[in-house]
């Protein structure tokens, strides 16, 4: 069971290295893995069986977790390829950071009342959240471990870092 620690969540639950796994699948995996290592089938087993088992069970759980959030399975796939550091200060090109701080400073100048002001700056920051996705679909939609060049894999980590400033002026709004 401790080999489990050395394992990737692809590997673990037995699905290719993809962006947008089966969620069907991943589910399915999910409840067979748990049900095989949940730390009570282990109450009667040795202290290292045990921590083994509440182990491997933490494991089966995160890599669940990082299935259910396409951003989460993003993140993952690119520190698989030694594409991204925690805490990673990356830099964004001055355009788009611009783009960004107009739509964040409306933001800050809109009245929290004005229910339409806020719209218009929440159907913008989607707008460009959608246009970003549009352009990278391809590469999530078609990837295929060992075959997807490092340079696609690089402008998938530029929507990573772009769509998470989105995300926080969608945040912001609630």
């Amino acid at each position: 069971m401790a080999y489990f620690c050395r394992m990737n969540y692809f590997e673990l639950f037995e699905i290719p290295v993809q962006f947008h796994p089966d969620p069907v699948m991943v589910k399915k995996k999910f409840y067979e893995l748990s049900r095989r290592y949940h730390p009570d089938f282990f109450s009667k087993a040795g202290e290292v069986e045990q921590a083994q088992a509440l182990e491997t069970s933490s494991i089966v759980n995160r890599a669940y977790k990082t299935f259910l959030d396409e951003d989460a399975t993003i993140r993952y796939v690119l520190k698989l390829h030694d594409l991204l550091e925690e805490e990673e200060k990356y830099e964004l090109d001055k355009e788009y950071l611009m783009e960004v701080l107009e739509l964040n400073e409306v933001l800050m100048e809109v009245d929290l009342g004005d229910t339409e002001a806020l719209a218009q700056v929440k159907q913008k920051t989607e707008e460009l959240n959608n246009e970003l996705y549009k352009d990278i679909k391809p590469i999530l939609d078609n990837y295929k471990e060992g075959l997807t060049s490092e340079k696609e894999l690089l402008q998938v980590k530029n929507y990573y870092f772009k769509k998470k400033y989105l995300q926080r002026i969608l945040d912001k709004l609630g």
